[in-house]
């Protein structure tokens, strides 16, 4: 395997801390979940990083495919507390490809699911469900 690319982040105070790049490109305070929170936590840094990575996978399966969209991908995180009072995260990908037929847009995430790294990191590890929205 050839690495392509790496990149470090450093947290103090776990989810009561913040966390940055050691270049300095990067700072945030993280919180506990929650609706008043002031900082971000891990579930939405890994929201933003998973959307992100599909709407890549999601863009080159549309031009692999010859095919044309204004694509957006809306990564839904859950953290979800197991019987044994222990958590996991749960995703759900919701797709929108305008212009696309409903098989079509399906074909795409499919390939894109296959395709992107962080579904291949989370294959069989975690619950993530694709859908295709409007």
């Amino acid at each position: 395997m050839k690495k392509m690319y790496e990149t470090a982040m450093i947290n103090r105070g776990g989810r009561d801390g913040e966390v940055e790049a050691p270049n300095g490109s990067m700072h945030m305070k993280i919180d506990r979940p929650g609706i008043h929170s002031e900082g971000t936590n891990p579930e939405q840094l890994f929201a933003a990083g998973y959307a992100s990575c599909f709407n890549g996978a999601v863009q080159h399966m549309l031009e692999e495919n010859n095919l044309e969209s204004d694509s957006e991908v809306k990564a839904r995180v859950s953290l979800l507390q197991l019987e044994d009072g222990g958590y996991q995260i749960g995703v759900v990908l919701e797709v929108s490809l305008p212009g696309l037929e409903k098989d079509q847009a399906e074909k795409i995430a499919e390939e894109a699911h296959a395709f992107c790294p962080y579904s291949k990191a989370t294959r069989g590890n975690i619950d993530v469900e694709v859908t295709i929205v409007e």
